[in-house]
């Protein structure tokens, strides 16, 4: 039997709406001076004695959240009942896969409980993205889905790392539950997203949609600091004939990168 395109829609909704690079490391070899040594010395012994990061409360995150105005062409919402309230009510198959889960929610995808989130849509009868509207037009617009997060110490790095490592973990998929709704997903990739921020993890997810294919969603994260910002976004007529939703809007990362410190 085939379920309501509507819900659907609240099962995708409920995985977070669904949704989903890289560490490089140098080092140089050969023979140091004593002065050379000395100079490594004192500057590991600042580095270690520099206060570690802390992290931000959930009231400031919410300041930082895009508000409505900032972004041209698009609407800001906050309080979306769409998305799972919290960590406990979304689980996967494979613990691996659960930061994953996670971000696709705007759910914290590292350990913190500081977290904040709000949803960010087209506006057609704006100047940026004028459209005619119809009833039938009124889901095809692109939302996506904000959440931000803070860490301390070198927590936020550990999160970036998890989201990586879930890519590559999980890229045979995984089963989801969020809030009550089970969601197959069949596939995940590395994407190449624009670098931004001081680290960049983006990724694909391809989502069953019960016997009618499948859907592809993106996932964009990005940290500042020692904070997360999670993007997914989705088009809820796109959805609902399948396909591949859009990528995250440049505009929307831009602006909420812009913000953070």
């Amino acid at each position: 039997m085939k379920r309501s395109s509507g819900a659907r829609l609240c099962s995708t909704a409920a995985m977070g709406v669904l949704s989903f690079s890289l560490l490089t490391a140098c080092s140089d070899e050969g023979s140091k001076d004593t002065s050379d040594s000395k100079a490594s010395s004192s500057s590991s012994a600042a580095s270690s004695s520099a206060p570690a990061a802390k992290a931000l409360t959930t009231a400031e995150l919410e300041k930082l959240l895009l508000a409505q105005g900032e972004v041209k062409g698009y609407k800001v919402a906050s309080g979306d009942d769409t998305l799972p309230s919290s960590k406990s009510k979304v689980k996967t198959d494979k613990p691996a896969c659960d930061p994953l889960a996670w971000a696709t929610a705007a759910l914290a995808p590292g350990d913190t409980d500081a977290n904040a989130s709000n949803a960010v849509s087209e506006d057609k009868v704006s100047a940026a993205t004028a459209k005619p509207t119809d009833l039938a037009d009124a889901f095809d617009i692109d939302m996506t889905y904000v959440g931000l997060s803070s860490y301390a110490g070198d927590g936020a790095e550990k999160a970036m790392k998890a989201v990586s490592d879930g890519v590559a973990a999980c890229a045979g998929g995984y089963g989801l539950k969020a809030d009550g709704e089970s969601t197959e997903v069949t596939r995940t990739a590395a994407e190449k997203g624009a670098a931004k921020g001081d680290e960049t993890v983006a990724f694909a997810s391809d989502v069953s949609m019960e016997g009618e294919g499948t859907a592809t969603f993106h996932t964009a994260v990005v940290r500042k600091g020692n904070t997360v910002a999670t993007f997914y976004t989705v088009n809820f007529a796109a959805m609902a004939k399948g396909g591949e939703m859009g990528a995250v809007p440049a505009a929307v990362i831009d602006a909420q990168v812009a913000k953070l410190k």
